[in-house]
């Protein structure tokens, strides 16, 4: 078994099969590891071949652990430390000890997204105003739940607020997968936990893309499709766009094309991680229209992106030093990481390529998580569903 310790965090990989017993003294064993602190918060991920034992590691976990809240999911792949366990993952656990943090978590299904009305309908059910919360931990089952649309209302019930997590995983033929909340499992809706108190919730979205060209205006658009950018056809501003490129990276950049769009148009100028990262669906150069995976509106600002495993690591290494920079003295306590199904060995052709990317920069870290069926994270102040994308929750103090 592997385990980790920090001076607020421990986490731990169990790969053998299911033993009670065994589990129990694991389980204590890690607690052992905070040296006497609380701990506050467990994080717990899965993968499928564990579905029948769940119920019962849940139990097993929390009462010799001590853990007073454990939330989770199943995935086929998990993150411990600097590790990112693609094969035999079997479960890992985190343990946080997170000084003067006010903690609140509820489970809500699509029933929930179907009878909300506005924001205050999830005020009532979560038991949480803005006010009370620094921001949003979920975990969700993509099969049963409309993530987007709960999203939507979300941003609305808590604006301005982080939420970061990501889409459960697990036996993709069956469109099965659990999410936990303590001694529950749960094949649908989601579990969303509130942080609050002195505990703050800081984010790293890396949706694995390098800038190219110029930032642009958006000047005609419908629905999803951008008719005019700068007065000009917009297949006409991206194939010019291409052909200034140096060949080398016309090379990376032909069939790996994307679209960015500013999420806050109030700022002087525009960063990486200001854009909005979505698909272009196609181009007519006719008609001169682009369709793209988003509502993009006229005058918002825009630019093309390039997404390789060069520019995913690029992306993430620049965000990364950004952080370490914005948080240098600030105490961090933990983190989780939710990564795409479509990152990893296969994608990078390096093992542990983002997790080991996250303790280079900010470790040592405590570190949990999983790969996901879509990753949530804020771009600008609003938070949105992303692929192909690493989102990582930091807790820190207040």
């Amino acid at each position: 078994m592997r385990s980790n310790a920090t001076e607020f965090s421990v986490t731990g990989q169990w790969s053998d099969a299911f033993d009670e017993a065994r589990l129990q003294g694991w389980a204590e064993a890690l607690r052992a590891r905070l040296g006497g602190r609380r701990v506050s918060l467990g994080l717990v991920f899965m993968v499928p071949a564990w579905f029948p034992h769940a119920r019962q590691v849940l139990e097993i976990l929390q009462v010799h652990a001590q853990v007073p809240l454990l939330v989770g999911c199943s995935s086929g792949s998990l993150i411990t430390d600097g590790l990112e366990l693609e094969e035999d993952a079997g479960l890992v656990l985190g343990l946080y000890h997170l000084p003067g943090a006010e903690l609140k978590a509820f489970h809500f299904t699509q029933a929930h997204v179907e009878e909300a009305n506005g924001p205050a309908f999830w005020h009532l059910e979560s038991g949480v105003t803005p006010e009370a919360t620094q921001g949003w931990l979920v975990f969700l089952d993509p099969f049963h739940l409309d993530s987007e649309r709960w999203l939507n209302g979300w941003n609305e019930a808590f604006p301005g607020l982080p939420v970061l997590g990501g889409c459960a995983s697990g036996e993709n033929t069956e469109q099965l997968a659990q999410v936990y909340l303590n001694g529950e499992v749960y094949e649908e809706g989601g579990v969303a936990v509130a942080v609050g108190g002195a505990l703050r919730l800081a984010g790293v979205i890396s949706q694995g893309c390098t800038p190219i060209g110029e930032t642009w205006t958006i000047t005609k658009a419908e629905q999803n499709l951008i008719q005019e950018i700068a007065n000009r056809p917009a297949y006409q501003v991206l194939a010019e766009t291409f052909v200034q490129l140096p060949p080398e990276q016309q090379k990376r950049a032909q069939h790996n094309l994307f679209i960015g769009l500013v999420g806050n148009e109030y700022q002087e100028e525009f960063h990486r991680g200001d854009f909005l990262v979505r698909n272009l669906l196609g181009g007519d150069p006719n008609s001169g229209v682009l369709a793209v995976g988003a509502l993009p509106r006229p005058g918002q600002t825009v630019q093309f992106q390039c997404r390789d495993a060069a520019a995913a690591t690029e992306d993430l290494k620049l965000l990364l030093e950004q952080a370490r920079e914005k948080f240098r003295g600030a105490t961090v306590y933990g983190g989780c990481l939710c990564s795409c199904n479509g990152r990893g060995h296969r994608f990078f052709g390096v093992p542990n390529h983002d997790a080991a990317l996250v303790q280079q920069y900010l470790g040592p870290l405590g570190l949990t998580g999983f790969f996901c069926n879509g990753e949530i994270g804020p771009v600008g102040a609003k938070n949105f569903v992303h692929g192909y994308t690493a989102s990582l929750a930091l807790f820190m103090r207040k």
